[in-house]
């Protein structure tokens, strides 16, 4: 059953949402909550481990739940789920824009599409930011109070170094994120 679960939940997700893996993060959280698959600080944990192996994040975090949840057939029937819909998308779109891609009503449908996906975007921003920023807790809770405990200084002290090392030193992402690790390693237990 939790592999039938498993596979809807990616196939409907991969199905309805545009814009690529971050805008599917807060659609993929909503859908492990609904199943109880994982906790808020664990999914942070499958949104960093995603962005680090190859591939696109939404299959990797589908692929990861599913490991977590069923075992290796739990990742299988998730990262099919996931891949499915963008398959058979691809292939229809295709067959219809080869057609119809002068078409007015068209060009409308894909210029109301990237709203949509910058709101999605925002969310993922947002959600990131509540998980690795404050403890537990929530978003309004410390956007109320701000209590210190609440507070997580470690991840807003890495966001600003990496920033700064990017911006002053041109630092690329990789070189970055490795010295993240590393200090990760030590910093963080």
């Amino acid at each position: 059953m939790i592999l039938l679960q498993l596979f809807i939940v990616f196939f409907r997700i991969g199905f309805f949402c545009f814009g690529g893996g971050y805008a599917m993060l807060p659609l993929i959280y909503q859908g492990i909550q609904d199943f109880g698959f994982m906790g808020t600080e664990e999914f942070a944990r499958l949104v960093a481990l995603s962005q680090v192996t190859p591939g696109p994040i939404a299959v990797n975090a589908a692929t990861y739940v599913g490991y977590q949840s069923a075992g290796v057939m739990g990742a299988v029937f998730a990262t099919i789920g996931m891949s499915l819909p963008s398959i058979i998308l691809v292939v229809l779109v295709m067959k219809f824009m080869m057609k119809f891609h002068e078409n007015k009503g068209v060009k409308a449908v894909f210029s109301g599409i990237r709203p949509a996906t910058i709101g999605l975007l925002a969310s993922a921003i947002i959600f990131l930011a509540e998980g690795a920023l404050f403890k537990s807790g929530g978003f309004t809770v410390v956007m109320l109070q701000a209590p210190a405990e609440y507070f997580n200084l470690i991840p807003i002290l890495f966001c600003v170094v990496a920033a700064f090392l990017n911006g002053k030193f041109k630092m690329g992402p990789i070189k970055i994120m490795l010295i993240a690790g590393v200090a990760g390693a030590f910093l963080i237990r």
